[in-house]
């Protein structure tokens, strides 16, 4: 999949974004103005880390279209964050043919430099992908790179990086069963002070949440100490010319659409913060706004998705 880190280089194209002050149930929040974030979508690609089912499909990588719906921390390259964290919506898509892939993750970055080698992620959520999997069922993943994905990184536990915990509440690749859109995962990511590691830890709800693994510190180069972005939101992979599958449950941004809440930082004694108002802030960038969108932040949380049917 490659989509995560790519784009964080285009964070530094992007328009000047309009953030309000939106007061709901007496709580703050922030939001955006729509036209203000959305980056040129080439832009986008070019540099976007978001999906990289391509780490096995090298010899078709030309042919493939990702897209991706998300917010993103509104950060630069000097910025420290030690860790992140949201509630996912589950979803699933009955016979999702093998050339196409779903789902919905957090995303933790350092991205230095302008090429690849200075790509650093791992990433944990859900997805439906018949190329990798076999099967067209909702599973639980995990991802991570060390070099852009051009020589390192894996899902799961395909290769020497994510380290498994006794007594793990949710094995990596592990089936997830969403009923009728009604199941949902908290996942947290967080560098830990005691060991220097990237904690994982997995929920049915935000509040009881167990310890899945770590990846080593020693695996990385640039996210040794600290990421510079985050990103949250929801991705599609296809191939050239073959309508994008729907994202999310398919419904454009809005109550009812698919939704990622609790979208907080979190520090390196794994406790959750809320993301403050400009300048730290987030931004919204979307692929293709014919296919997706994503909804306004408000509240910790955002909609996000859209019917799909794009082919390029």
């Amino acid at each position: 999949m490659n989509s995560c880190c790519e784009m964080t280089q285009a964070m530094c194209l992007a328009q000047v974004l309009v953030l309000l002050v939106v007061y709901s149930y007496g709580s703050t929040a922030i939001s955006w103005s729509h036209d203000a974030y959305y980056v040129n979508d080439m832009q986008i690609r070019q540099h976007s880390f978001w999906n990289r089912s391509r780490l096995l499909t090298k010899a078709n990588e030309e042919n493939i279209i990702d897209h991706y719906a998300i917010i993103s921390s509104n950060t630069v390259t000097e910025s420290i964050l030690l860790g992140g964290m949201a509630t996912f919506d589950v979803y699933g898509v009955a016979n999702l043919s093998n050339d196409k892939i779903i789902g919905s993750h957090i995303c933790v970055i350092n991205q230095r430099g302008a090429d690849f080698s200075g790509h650093n992620a791992v990433i944990a959520g859900w997805m439906v992908n018949p190329p990798y999997f076999g099967d067209s069922r909702t599973h639980f993943f995990t991802q991570w790179t060390a070099d852009g994905y051009n020589s390192t990184g894996c899902y799961d536990t395909a290769c020497v990086g994510f380290v498994l915990v006794k007594n793990a509440p949710i094995n990596p690749g592990a089936i997830l069963d969403p009923t009728d859109g009604q199941l949902k995962i908290t996942v947290k990511i967080f560098r830990n002070k005691e060991d220097g590691n990237w904690w994982l830890y997995f929920g049915r709800d935000n509040q009881n949440l167990t310890a899945v693994g770590y990846w080593p510190m020693s695996i990385f180069n640039n996210l040794q100490y600290n990421a510079n972005y985050i990103q949250w939101g929801g991705h599609t992979e296809s191939t050239l010319d073959s309508p994008s599958p729907p994202m999310g449950n398919g419904h454009w941004p809005k109550q009812n659409a698919a939704s990622v809440r609790d979208v907080r930082y979190v520090d390196f004694n794994g406790q959750s913060y809320v993301i403050e108002p400009w300048p730290v802030g987030l931004r919204a960038y979307v692929s293709h706004k014919k296919c997706y969108d994503v909804g306004y932040f408000l509240n910790e949380m955002f909609y996000y998705g859209g019917p799909g049917g794009c082919t390029k």
